[in-house]
Parts: C-alpha cells; structure tokens; sequence
C-alpha cells in the first residue's frame, strides 16, 4: 500500500509496549501507532489517565485502544472512529461522554478471561471443599493431621449454577462439566434457539462453549421471580458472572441467599462486588446459610482492613485477580486485530458494548 497511514491508532493502557505485536499491525495493515505506558504512571483509577497524557493528542486518533482514559469530550477526539477496552466490563465505559453523546463504536476485551478465571474459580471451589487452609497452616506447624482433609465431597453429579453465561460462564462450565459437575445457566434474555445459544464474541481457541450445548437447563429474565426460580434449582455451586447495571446491583441479597439455604450453597464472585448486598452475604456466613464464598471482587476495593467480610467465616478473598494472566494484553489485541480487520473490511465488529444495554 502507497501513501501516508489509513490510521492513527492511540494506545493508552497501562502495560509495557509489547513491541512484536505492534509490530506486525504496523506492517499488515499500514498504521501509524503511537503507545503511552501509563504502567508506571498511575495506579489504574478512572482519573489518573488524564492527570498523565497528553489529552491534545487525541485530536488526530482515529482509533483508541484504551483501559480507561477517554478523551474528556468528543470534541477533543474529532476523528475518533472506534475504541476498543483492553478490559471486559463497560462499567468505567458508560461513564464517557464520547460513549454517552456518540454513536462511535466501542468493543471490549470479553472472551479473553475465561480460561484463567475459570482456573480461579476451580482452585478456589476446591480449596474451600477439600480443606485446604488448614492443611496449609498445620503444614507450617509440621503437623501430620489427616483428619483435617478427610471430609470431602467432589465436585462429580454436583450442580454448577451460572448467574451470566458469557464468555466466563462459558468456560467455568466446559471445566466443571469435565470434573463431573451438571450445568445451568442463567441469563438476561431467553436463549431459546441455537443462535441465541450460540457465543458470538472472541472464544480463546479450545475453550468455552461456543454452541451453548453444555448447560442442561437455561433460565432467564431480570426480575426476582426469575432469579428466585433459578436460585431454587439445588445449586450446589453458584458462579457469578453477570455485569454490573442498575438492573443486578445488589442482585443477590438477604432474599436470594435463603434461597440458597436449602443446599447450603458455595458462592463465588468474579463480576463486580457491587452485585452482591455484602452486609447479607455475611450474615447468611455466619448463619451457616451458606456453606462459604469465594470472591476476587468486593464493594468498595479495596476493601478496607476494618470491613466485616475479612472475618466472615468460610471466605476466601482476593484482591481482584482472577482475570490477570502473563498473556492479558497479547489476548485482548488479538480481539482488537480481528476488529481492525473488521472495521477495514467493511465488516460487523465483534465484542461492541450495547449503549443500550450497558455493557
């Protein structure tokens, strides 16, 4: 090709230049790309961006790729054609105004975080069934225990319920399916044909489900009768997957976990902490509702020292970890180059987040 670049791709996200990548998109497809590290720069809250790039750069970017500095308005970004979030949740998103006053094309980086949060979610189920915290702490007494691992009940013809099945519901399932486990999913909207079934985002290659064959029952629907008739199913393992809207805040409260009391169900958050009513989910630990929870989200983050959940029993808390992984960025520019084919082509994009939806 002949000519000046096509584009002008802004990078503005906080990880090292990964500079073979964007090497290989220089060259295909004929782009200038400039990259702003912002790793060393800000500890990723929603301002820090903006307090350290230069903002009058955006003026010439056509495409952003972005964690979450957005031009402050659209008018600083005039030829911004599409913008693309190294993350998967739109929470941070819906609060730009260049995704609130236009009609600019944003996709997310859903369908890259499967395979390491459904690691997550799997060490964690196992570590609180098969005892493994105070086998570790009697391993640091040198002390030969065994009783302490003994009651254990596998994962085989337990039910896994999936509260959002996504990309991340996905592939929690294809694992616990494999380990024995039945599947039911839940979603917003019915999925009542193969092609609503069907995952038409970016699906790591050899994960997932991208047919929606796995899940033995489908459930549906935003309203609490919905929600109750799904929670009323013998879940034994409850994975939370859905996004954060006004519409799931708070979606599993006092309500929701006496529900779950009948099967005493295992909880585990990997969404937003926000979903969860976090003063009734310790209650209902301390009531023995729930059998126990892992969570890699909290409300707020971080959780502060003196926060009633560190001391819940039967918890286990991360510092929202479970979706990093050592090849996070290569995966999130993978759905980013498929996009760029797409939007040079003339193509529909993959992974857009619905303004109308959220997310």
């Amino acid at each position: 090709m002949g000519g000046g670049p096509i584009e002008i791709i802004q990078f503005v996200i906080p990880w090292p230049e990964p500079t073979e990548i964007l090497n290989r998109i220089r060259n295909k497809y004929h782009v200038e790309i400039r990259y702003f590290d912002l790793t060393s720069k800000t500890d990723q809250d929603q301002d820090a961006g903006l307090r350290n790039f230069p903002i009058e750069q955006f003026k010439d970017t056509t495409i952003l790729v972005t964690f979450n500095t957005f031009p402050p308005s659209p008018s600083d970004a005039p030829n911004l054609k599409l913008v693309h979030v190294t993350s998967a949740g739109a929470d941070a998103v819906i609060k730009s105004r260049v995704f609130q006053e236009t009609n600019i094309p944003f996709t997310n980086s859903s369908g890259i975080h499967g395979p390491q949060i459904t690691e997550w979610f799997i060490m964690t189920a196992l570590t609180h069934s098969h005892h493994y915290n105070a086998l570790y702490e009697q391993q640091k007494k040198q002390a030969w225990l065994p009783q302490y691992g003994r009651a254990v009940r596998d994962l085989v013809g337990q039910k896994l319920g999936v509260l959002g099945y996504g990309s991340i519901g996905r592939q929690a399932a294809n694992v616990a399916r494999a380990m024995g486990m039945e599947v039911i999913a839940y979603t917003a909207t019915p999925k009542d044909t193969p092609e609503k079934k069907a995952d038409h985002g970016f699906v790591v290659p050899g994960t997932g489900d991208k047919d929606g064959h796995i899940p033995s029952e489908w459930y549906s629907g935003l309203d609490k009768k919905s929600l109750h008739n799904f929670l009323a199913q013998d879940i034994d393992i409850l994975l939370i997957c859905v996004p954060l809207t006004e519409q799931t805040r708070h979606f599993l409260s006092t309500a929701e976990f006496e529900i779950l009391s009948k099967k005493k169900t295992f909880i585990s958050n990997i969404a937003r902490g926000p979903i969860i009513d976090q003063p009734a989910l310790v209650k209902a630990l301390k009531e023995g509702k729930v059998r126990g929870a892992a969570l890699d989200v909290t409300e707020p983050e971080p959780l502060p020292a003196d926060d009633p959940l560190w001391k819940a029993p039967n918890i286990i808390i991360t510092p929202h970890v479970s979706g990093s992984s050592n090849v996070y960025i290569e995966r999130s520019l993978q759905v980013f180059e498929a996009n760029l084919d797409n939007l040079l082509s003339g193509k529909p994009l993959i992974n857009t987040i619905d303004r109308k939806k959220g997310y």
